[in-house]
């Protein structure tokens, strides 16, 4: 296994908040960081041209892995920090680093004025065609966010973490997802929040037709299966608090309000073996787009 964190970086202040957030990330972890930094050829053409030489081109492409790199190693001194410079296009480039790694972080615009990612088409991609967890990080993301206030209301990264969020689905629960939210809320030290939401079966309606409510038979049955699908996990970090939510309702909206109050949310994408299209699912797409915490996506079969 590939013991690293990965991140890509082109400059960006989403990929730079990304970058701080994969060094906070691989130190909870105990593992070296890597920074692939990806550009794109320029032309001929246009590479000659007299304000855009190879010259000009080489300093500038060279310049922003250096000057992450040496800002990373003043913040966090015992961290091992790499770069690597990597000409390609940006997608094809990153889905080739998530194989040599252990997680891959990925940064994303914050939607203006509005708490969320606006995930671009190479972040889309990548996720959507690589079975490595990959975490998505908003820009403006602060190592703040994922604590909460001191006792005086202060924003503070020296408080206890905010907890980490799980949407899981009880009709096909996955280990590789839930273990991956466990193991991050036991690094935090903090809680785990899981969000189980559900509709009601279509032959219930007859019920509803009848006059009878079968919302709280259901409610009963969503909730021993929620914590039976847990109870190994419990069993096996027994020092991990466990909050189990099981409602009706919209998944992808349950746990956007969720991941308000959270330090990392975490979600599962089925891998699809089909040669196009960005596979994600409806409620990792919405989430990926909503959610003001970062967001992990954990591909799983």
């Amino acid at each position: 296994m590939y013991r690293n964190v990965t991140v890509g970086l082109d400059g960006s202040a989403e990929s730079r908040a990304a970058a701080e957030w994969a060094a906070r990330e691989a130190e909870l972890r105990g593992l070296p960081l890597k920074l692939v930094h990806v550009w794109e050829p320029i032309p001929d053409p246009i590479a000659q041209a007299p304000l855009l030489g190879p010259e000009t081109h080489r300093h500038w492409t060279e310049r922003i892995p250096r000057e992450n790199v040496h800002g990373l190693r003043l913040r966090h001194p015992r961290l091992d920090v790499t770069s690597e410079q990597v000409a390609g296009k940006p997608a094809d480039v990153l889905m080739e680093a998530a194989k040599h790694t252990e997680l891959l972080v990925l940064g994303s615009r914050g939607l203006s004025g509005l708490a969320g990612f606006l995930v671009g088409s190479v972040g889309q991609v990548v996720i959507g065609h690589t079975e490595t967890p990959v975490v998505l990080v908003r820009a403006g993301e602060q190592a703040s966010d994922e604590h909460v206030m001191d006792p005086s209301g202060i924003p503070s990264a020296a408080t206890a973490y905010r907890p980490v969020v799980l949407g899981l689905d009880t009709g096909s629960p996955d280990e590789a997802v839930i273990a991956f939210a466990f193991e991050e809320a036991a690094r935090r030290g903090t809680a785990l929040h899981v969000v189980n939401s559900w509709n009601l079966p279509p032959y219930y309606v007859y019920g509803l037709t009848a006059g009878i409510d079968p919302h709280d038979e259901v409610l009963r049955q969503k909730t021993a299966e929620l914590a039976e699908t847990l109870r190994p996990w419990r069993e096996k970090h027994p020092n991990v608090e466990v909050f189990e939510v099981s409602r009706s309702g919209g998944p992808a909206q349950d746990i956007v309000t969720a991941a308000r109050e959270a330090s990392l949310v975490v979600v599962g994408r089925r891998v699809r073996r089909a040669q196009v299209g960005a596979h994600i699912g409806p409620v990792t797409h919405a989430v990926l787009h909503h959610a003001a915490a970062p967001v992990a996506v954990v591909a799983h079969c």
